[in-house]
């Protein structure tokens, strides 16, 4: 029996931008095909695929940026039915020691696809998960511009006519947005009369902040909800902790191979920091800061008020672990608690 090789089995790989993507074409052995530029459209994202579709059977294609720049094209693949692997940018050093080209880093995906150097699958921007993302970057923001608002305000006041520092001393941020909202500056004294108004504005800012972030809050919790329902029974999680870990996962958690893979993305994984700044709150500083973040409001709301939390810490502490280490090792087991819950959820 004669055993006859595919020749004509085709790697891709892709260098994504907001413009323009560059693609390249490896066969079954690695030899280059060819390297094309294809905009970063509809159209654009077809006439790539025909490009390398044309070179033989297309098994496998490696895109870099599929949770950015590369979303759209990621999708479009797999609508074909192609297989899509996340390919990770070239290192910096590397970079800087060898230039930037971007048909090399075309080149070096598909090298990395072909070799299985590179093996996860997209994150993935087509379900759930994705609205909630959309929803909480509106809301990040507006929750940084209202805090803004704020401290502005307390500045002018700080500042301002003994009059005013006098009437807000000492009021907690809700009293005085609706207190500087509710002047009726009358004129007189220019910096006197520009500074109320001013202050006027701030915590009208503040009040439509509040409104958008009710509005924003109405819609995240209960696609957060159905989503995930099993991550809000978790003792110290709350809507904005779970949707945080749900766009770390993605769309698609089954993607995440084990729970170790998912604690290296959150950035708990067991490894020790050799040289360097040391992060705050990550073991390892290649972690998602967002799904950290979240890991680590749970811990301390676990331990102000979770008795099972508050003996360990004790027991710990005992032993003669530092609080960060035990925080280190409590967010490491709420990792392990969040992970089945995404599997599950999946």
């Amino acid at each position: 029996m004669t055993i006859v090789e595919d020749r004509r089995a085709i790697t891709g790989g892709v260098d994504t931008h907001a413009d323009v993507h560059v693609a390249a074409a490896l066969d079954r052995i690695g030899g280059l095909l060819g390297v094309r530029e294809f905009p970063a459209t509809a159209a654009g994202y077809a006439r790539l695929l025909a490009w390398l579709s044309g070179f033989g059977d297309l098994a496998l294609v490696g895109v870099e940026g599929t949770g950015s720049y590369g979303a759209g094209l990621a999708r479009h693949l797999a609508a074909a039915g192609v297989r899509v692997v996340e390919v990770d940018r070239a290192d910096r050093q590397d970079r800087h020691r060898q230039g930037k080209s971007d048909p090399l880093d075309a080149v070096s995906a598909a090298r990395a696809a072909q070799s299985g150097r590179a093996s996860g699958a997209p994150k993935g921007r087509d379900g759930a998960v994705e609205a909630i993302r959309a929803l909480m970057v509106a809301k990040r923001s507006a929750r940084h511009e209202r805090t803004q608002a704020i401290n502005q305000a307390r500045a002018l006041i700080v500042t301002g006519p003994d009059e005013l520092r006098a009437r807000f001393a000492g009021h907690a941020p809700a009293a005085l947005v609706d207190a500087t909202a509710a002047l009726r500056p009358r004129p007189g004294d220019v910096p006197g009369y520009a500074t109320r108004v001013a202050l006027r504005e701030l915590g009208r800012r503040a009040q439509f902040l509040d409104a958008q972030l009710g509005r924003l809050d109405e819609l995240i919790g209960p696609l957060v909800t159905a989503r995930a329902p099993g991550l809000l029974r978790l003792y110290g999680v709350g809507p904005d902790t779970a949707a945080l870990l749900l766009i770390a996962a993605g769309d698609h958690p089954e993607r995440l191979r084990s729970e170790s893979s998912w604690a290296h993305l959150c950035g708990v994984a067991p490894i020790p920091a050799s040289s360097g700044k040391v992060s705050r709150h990550r073991l390892n500083r290649g972690g998602n800061r967002e799904a950290n973040h979240a890991l680590w409001r749970i811990v301390i709301t676990r331990l102000s008020s979770h008795p099972a939390t508050r003996a360990y810490a004790s027991r710990r502490s005992k032993e003669g672990l530092s609080k960060r280490e035990i925080i280190r090792c409590l967010k490491r087991y709420v990792a392990r608690e969040v992970y089945h819950q995404l599997r599950d959820s999946a």
